[in-house]
């Protein structure tokens, strides 16, 4: 049974939801907790609650990023996959062709607008207070005012071209992913057109090939999931692959449980002092061999655990199933914005209820200078989660505005888009003159 006809596709917007809300997580944490991406916090001290593998997973969200290229190559490959396998090769053809001509003011257009309300409040002094506070990544990654009209527009639209170009925007450095995901898109609707006449096997095989080139050139966190996610979209539109999982249920069981467990072990490995325990060591000792030259063990770790985690997935519709339900389905909807619009929100409203509003008064240095003044100290634990309770269904709820109404904007505006560029045909199929 291919899953183009009963099978669930729906699980991947929900593993897409998930991923953005660990993005959201881990950013909490890089900013007020960083201990905890170490595998403890001090050597021969017990590791913290969310230290422990797989809890540390939540605020270590590095597979976040992670999931967003492996759901943008199944995402891609999928439709044209069922097309080909259908013989409709030409219909494939038009498909991808329109779908990458949307793609970039898909995303484009809400990365513009996000980067421009972060520029607007910017203006305003609305991140100052995280400049000043003690959270070093709250104030690393707020930007700073330009004092003139001219330079400032000028530099609003430096940025947006610089996202895009560079993967660099300094009012929103979470957009460094959309140029990589973007490229990847175009990467898999290349690929998918130099393999449409290709045998499914062969297809399946020439996914593992890319898999296994972009393993070699270490491009773990991106290049890798692509073409992970377009092996997993053949995999599962293939007939044998899912006759086994119809009828080899306690197999395909227990194949799903050590999958999972492997994978989320891998994806616990720590960004930092991995050699300070035991479990972690051992992983470190595992990866050592495997992996190329100077590799980024962190990402490589959440990269092949996510692949793990995806074969996991496939051997259990139950689980597929689970990642289907209304609420994850919900997140999943809101993913981009809240992509878009989380770090701008914890860097202003969050340090605000944390911190307060006020700036910390300037004082003279030993020679008679005017320095600024000591850094807001950290409030301490109940007043950080009592604005998480609040922040965080704060922050979902501007998503789904955003979601609402601007996102449908943005949609109106690809199309009208799209349809002024596109070749007119009449009934025939024939291109008209434009």
């Amino acid at each position: 049974m291919a899953i183009g006809k009963e099978g669930n596709v729906k699980w991947v917007d929900g593993l897409r939801g998930i991923a953005s809300t660990l993005v959201v997580l881990t950013h909490i944490a890089r900013a007020f907790d960083g201990e905890l991406f170490m595998s403890t916090s001090k050597e021969d001290l017990p590791p913290r609650l969310l230290q422990w593998p797989f809890l540390r997973i939540l605020v270590q969200g590095r597979i976040g990023v992670t999931i967003f290229a492996f759901v943008t190559g199944y995402v891609c490959a999928l439709k044209p996959i069922r097309l080909c396998l259908q013989g409709n090769q030409d219909t494939a053809f038009a498909s991808i062709g329109k779908s990458a001509l949307r793609r970039v003011p898909r995303l484009v257009l809400p990365a513009a607008l996000a980067t421009t309300i972060v520029w607007f409040l910017t203006q305003f002094g609305v991140f100052l207070v995280a400049k000043r506070c003690d959270s070093w990544w709250a104030g690393a990654t707020s930007p700073d005012a330009t004092p003139y009209l001219g330079e400032s527009i000028r530099s609003l639209i430096n940025n947006i071209v610089s996202t895009w170009t560079r993967g660099k925007n300094d009012y929103d450095g979470n957009q460094w992913t959309l140029l990589p995901l973007l490229k990847g898109s175009i990467w898999v609707y290349v690929y998918m057109v130099a393999t449409a006449f290709v045998q499914q096997k062969y297809r399946m095989l020439a996914s593992f090939g890319m898999w296994m080139y972009f393993f070699i050139g270490s491009d773990s966190a991106f290049g890798m999931q692509f073409f992970w996610g377009v092996l997993l979209a053949d995999l599962q539109n293939n007939d044998a692959a899912n006759a086994l999982i119809s009828d080899r249920r306690r197999l395909c069981r227990f194949l799903s449980i050590i999958f999972l467990f492997l994978g989320l072990s891998l994806a616990s490995f720590p960004e930092g002092k991995a050699e300070w325990m035991a479990w972690s060591r051992i992983e470190l000792n595992i990866l050592t061999p495997i992996l190329p030259e100077n590799p980024d063990f962190p990402r490589f770790a959440s990269g092949i655990g996510l692949e793990l985690i995806a074969l996991g997935l496939h051997f259990s519709p139950w689980l597929r199933d689970l990642l289907s339900s209304k609420y994850l389905l919900w997140l999943g909807k809101q993913s981009f914005a809240v992509y878009l619009l989380h770090g701008p929100l914890l860097r202003w409203i969050l340090v605000w209820m944390l911190y307060g509003v006020s700036l910390p008064a300037d004082v003279l240095n030993d020679k008679g200078e005017t320095v600024p003044g000591p850094a807001l100290p950290f409030p301490g634990s109940a007043r950080y989660v009592t604005a998480l309770a609040f922040w965080i269904p704060l922050n979902y709820g501007v998503a789904l505005m955003w979601t609402t109404y601007v996102d449908p904007w943005c949609a109106r505006m690809t199309e009208r888009l799209v349809n002024h560029v596109l070749l007119r045909r009449n009934e025939k199929g024939t291109a008209l003159p434009s």
